[in-house]
């Protein structure tokens, strides 16, 4: 037996946590951004994922006005870092509503490292740096997805095997429902099914 749930029956706010709690695991971005002043700004969004293959486009978005989104839009640049298991209260301690003109890689405590495309710095001890410039905005109700195209990655040499990053080196945290939060834990292998050899599978020659 199933329990049904209509958005229009249910308030916003508690509609949102029930589809965090379904939605899940959700990757992190940790969007490093810079004011129009030139203040740092660095915010945990996991509404996060990869737009377009080609050109390279990956989306996060803002629920509400948030800074990221203010600088993304005043500046026209931000940097994704990999939100890394080690890194957890950092992430989390970054998420904090500090007022815009507060650093968060100082107040966190975290070193910064200069980019090579883009003015906003980068999460130092983050394994991977995506670098971005706006390529658009499109908001729905209370919430925007911001779109950046991608043009540089910086990958820490230390997670790579083959020249290929490896997600246990990587260990990338993920968001679950209200406070809880996710690691790589086991990760399973499947290769897909290629249709010539799907199960009875005939030779139509």
């Amino acid at each position: 037996m199933r329990v049904d749930f209509d958005p229009g029956d249910v308030a916003g706010r508690a509609f949102y946590r029930l589809l965090n709690s379904v939605v899940v695991p959700r990757p992190i971005a940790w969007v490093s951004s810079l004011s129009a002043e030139g203040v740092g700004n660095l915010a945990p969004h996991s509404f996060f994922t990869v737009s377009c293959v080609s050109p390279p486009v990956v989306q996060f978005t803002s629920v509400g006005r948030k800074n990221s989104l203010d600088n993304a839009e005043a500046t026209g640049e931000f940097v994704i870092c990999l939100a890394s298991e080690p890194l957890i209260e950092q992430v989390n301690a970054s998420a904090t509503d500090f007022p815009p003109e507060v650093d968060e890689f100082e107040a966190v405590g975290l070193e910064r490292e200069p980019s090579v495309q883009v003015a906003p710095p980068r999460v130092a001890r983050s394994p991977v740096a995506i670098e971005c410039t706006l390529e658009d905005t499109v908001s729905f109700g209370d919430s925007t997805v911001v779109f950046g195209r991608v043009v540089w990655v910086a990958i820490d040499e230390a997670v790579l095997v083959d020249g290929h990053p490896e997600v246990k080196r990587l260990q990338p945290l993920a968001r679950l429902g209200r406070n809880e939060w996710s690691t790589i834990g086991d990760v399973p292998r499947i290769d897909r099914i290629r249709h010539d050899d799907w199960p009875g599978h005939y030779d139509k020659g």
